[in-house]
């Protein structure tokens, strides 16, 4: 185990090390999308135009020799676009399936919330089922299967707000902010050429990725922490419980994934640093991006400048890591 441990830690190194040649101050980003693919869990990247979201899942894509695809959401997008349709032969007065841009590794859906609610339906099929039908054929995808999607916050016209079903299957939800002026001096430098060419040389195989979700799979999860998880997903659905006064800033708590994810994602974060064995603050590391888009706030919280991370924090400060 200690072995497999180290060649994992290894193997994740030399992926940092390979996507930092073209993308310059988001280790943040980069590490958080390696645990995802580690999880086998789905991403909601957030930020502005420009700041290397669609430029870091290539790169990744490219490091892990995955098949990649990118569709680019538009309010016209019909579901066909993204799962493929059936063509018909007139010679032989057949159908034939022509499977879309879905069938990847790794999807990315960039601004996903321009497109319109059917599009969102056939999308969210293949994030839960990891199948897409096409007639009335059902067809698997690929293994692994991860949709790394964007959105832009700052637009709002010919945007769709996202169903809460689906933005409560992605595993994380990271918000992507601008680099230092630093990072940004040596982003000019490298990319300020009429022709940036990017060259990612392949790291890690699917098989070993398979062998890695093997090793994540045996770290070790005491009870304790696990208790913890429960009890920090309970904080978020009844506050008052552990002496928060913020009822009125909450809608609705966090679902049943939100455990599952937290135990994965912490265990995933133990790997990362090179442990077979979780700690509470595995858990505390990843419990922003976890839990963010699954505290809904009330119109109140938004009038009073609170948000979900706002109170994620007080949950965190109130929520004893061990039972008392």
């Amino acid at each position: 185990m200690a072995t497999q441990m180290i060649d994992s830690s290894t193997k994740l190194d030399q992926i940092r090390t390979e996507v930092s040649r073209f993308v310059v101050g988001q280790q943040e980003l980069v590490d958080r999308l390696l645990l995802a693919m580690l999880c086998n869990g789905h991403v909601l990247l957030e930020g502005v135009p420009g700041i290397a979201k669609t430029l870091t899942v290539n790169c990744l894509a490219n490091a892990v020799q995955a098949q990649f695809s990118r569709i680019q959401f538009t309010p016209d997008l019909l579901p066909g676009d993204l799962t493929g349709t059936l063509v018909y032969d007139p010679r032989h007065h057949t159908f034939t399936p022509e499977k879309g841009p879905v069938f990847a590794n790794l999807l990315l859906a960039d601004e996903i919330n321009r497109a319109p609610a059917k599009v969102q339906s056939a999308l969210l099929e293949a994030m839960q089922e990891k199948q897409v039908t096409l007639g009335k054929e059902t067809f698997d995808l690929p293994s692994p299967f991860l949709v790394l999607a964007t959105q832009n916050p700052i637009e709002q016209e010919g945007t769709y707000a996202l169903p809460e079903a689906q933005v409560d299957r992605f595993m994380f939800k990271l918000k992507v902010g601008y680099p230092s002026m630093e990072d940004e001096l040596v982003i000019m430098q490298r990319m300020a050429k009429t022709e940036a060419k990017i060259d990612i040389q392949p790291v890690l195989t699917l098989e070993e990725l398979t062998q890695m979700r093997a090793v994540l799979d045996k770290t070790f999860l005491d009870e304790k922490i696990q208790r913890y998880i429960v009890r920090l997903v309970d904080c978020t659905r009844h506050p008052s419980k552990y002496n928060l006064d913020i009822e009125r800033y909450v809608r609705f708590g966090a679902s049943p994934r939100a455990s599952i994810y937290l135990s994965l994602a912490a265990r995933g974060n133990a790997m990362m640093n090179g442990r077979d064995y979780t700690v509470p603050q595995d858990v505390k590391d990843i419990a922003h991006d976890v839990l963010r888009h699954r505290l809904a706030i009330t119109y109140r919280a938004e009038a009073d400048s609170v948000t979900s991370d706002d109170l994620l924090e007080q949950m965190l400060d109130a929520v004893p890591v061990v039972e008392s």
